[in-house]
């Protein structure tokens, strides 16, 4: 158990990635292969079926890249899977993340096929890196999707997210709540995960509280006077309408006589039927300002249902569904090369495939977002990072498809350009100060705002378009040539 607790802590250790990932790496050691490369990351599809997501995970990446090393247990450890030579474990000793990292800013709202991360380094560390980078940005990624399709549903209403018991291990809790966060949840009942990241904590109480007592009125009474500012009820213990509001409502009247609100919460049952009738009993007491929390299960589909309906709901406590991605499993992200830097100059590298839509785009690129005159995102496009395939306002542009087959449209750029890669360590190193939680939360809330409810809505959303300039095209176009014109 010391053990496992003590593995617990080691978030910076190298050996947080795939084998393969170090036996290619001794591959590339054995072979001098020094020169430099360029991997990016990015996903192929959209979760949950939706039509965005949002980019989170990026603060924790930065954190760990820091200190990504091998410790000396690490290093017996490899030696001890006879798997590995000692010249390339003495090498691994001095290991660090020397490269540079360009990134979106976390929060931002990404869609499939665009880089949201551009790795540059050697071959060793860009590869080393890959299984920690995926598992951090794959996993915050989805869960922050989730908590913002949770928060539009509601109406941008109050959530509370309450996953920590369903969570896949500890560090998928606290991952969870600083993603959830960001995607739009008020506050975490994680306790750890509110001191780590400055979370707003929240909670109320459980059944076993009521139980313990021995009537639900004295229940109430006991937690009332413990937190007369910050009470509300769980009523469905027994039985929600005849016996916990009633017992609520007496207890309420009494905060109410001190100056203190209070609220009640359902986690059972119609909560359609039980908020309304919850609310009737709560206002013909003269209770009105009493509010309603619910639970028990709950996701976007489900609250979007009760807010159309009326429900007369307050706050929601969603928990399982949210910090586990509910219906995904999991985030689509890869991590591919893009480039090799060789002494005669920059190589781009295209991964071909059976499938369309594993078939890559090549060179080092960089995304712009293209926005209408009234500041309305309209496309992404991707483009090489070379200093002359920038958009530019203004001008009028062909962006392709990112098949590069005859799919294109014309554009002429009359509101702002955005380069949204930019770089965030340089040789190792931070290149500024990480935003805050709550900066980060406020940027995904803002930068929803440049979207068409159209992309945002939960059911047949409509595909926001994300292209390649014309000399993208052209160049993947050459290597497919180059690549298959022979045969």
């Amino acid at each position: 158990m010391l053990n496992y607790i003590k593995d617990l802590s080691l978030e910076s250790s190298a050996l947080f990635t795939d084998f393969y990932s170090l036996t290619m790496a001794q591959g590339y050691w054995k072979n001098n292969r020094t020169e430099g490369a360029v991997f990016e990351m990015f996903f192929r599809q959209q979760p949950f079926g939706g039509g965005y997501s949002i980019f989170a995970g990026l603060g924790t990446l930065l954190e760990r890249l820091k200190n990504f090393s091998f410790s000396e247990e690490d290093i017996a450890y490899l030696k001890n899977l006879s798997f590995f030579e000692d010249g390339f474990t003495e090498f691994l000793k001095d290991f660090r993340f020397k490269g540079c990292l360009w990134a979106m800013d976390e929060g931002t709202v990404v869609f499939p096929h665009e880089p949201l991360i551009r790795v540059e380094g050697s071959l060793i560390e860009c590869q080393i890196l890959e299984g920690m980078l995926l598992n951090i940005i794959n996993f915050q990624t989805l869960i922050a999707t989730k908590a913002c399709r949770v928060w539009l549903a509601s109406g941008k209403g109050q959530i509370m997210e309450f996953g920590l018991r369903r969570a896949q291990g500890p560090d998928g809790a606290i991952s969870a709540s600083r993603a959830a966060y960001i995607g739009g949840a008020n506050g975490t009942s994680n306790v750890m995960a509110g001191k780590k990241f400055g979370i707003p904590v929240m909670g109320t109480m459980a059944h076993s509280w009521i139980m313990s007592f021995d009537s639900e009125e004295e229940a109430f009474n006991a937690y009332a006077s413990l937190y007369p500012e910050n009470t509300i009820f769980l009523i469905d213990t027994y039985d929600t309408l005849n016996s916990g509001i009633r017992n609520a409502i007496k207890v309420g009247k009494k905060l109410t006589y001190q100056g203190n609100n209070f609220g009640v919460r359902l986690d059972s049952g119609d909560i359609q039927y039980l908020s309304a009738e919850v609310r009737r009993h709560l206002d013909e007491a003269g209770l009105k300002n009493a509010f309603i929390t619910v639970s028990n299960d709950l996701d976007e589909l489900i609250i979007e249902t009760l807010v159309k309906e009326g429900s007369p709901v307050n706050s929601w406590g969603v928990g399982t569904r949210l910090v586990t991605g509910g219906s995904a499993a999991a985030f689509t992200g890869v991590y591919k090369l893009a480039a090799i830097k060789r002494k005669t100059g920059i190589s781009p590298a295209m991964k071909f495939s059976d499938n369309p839509e594993k078939t890559t785009n090549p060179g080092i690129k960089q995304v712009w977002r293209v926005k209408d005159k009234n500041g309305s995102a309209i496309a992404d496009v991707l483009g090489i990072d070379d200093g002359t395939d920038a958009l530019k306002e203004g001008h009028h542009y062909s962006f392709w498809h990112p098949s590069a087959d005859y799919r294109h449209f014309q554009h002429t750029i009359e509101g702002n350009v955005q380069a949204l890669l930019v770089k965030r360590m340089e040789n190792g190193e931070l290149t500024g100060n990480c935003d805050t939680l709550a900066e980060i939360k406020a940027y995904t809330a803002a930068n929803l705002e440049c979207f068409d409810s159209t992309y945002k809505r939960l059911l047949n959303p409509h595909v926001y378009k994300v292209s390649i300039t014309e000399k993208l095209r052209n160049l993947k176009l050459e290597l497919i040539e180059k690549h298959f014109g022979s045969r």
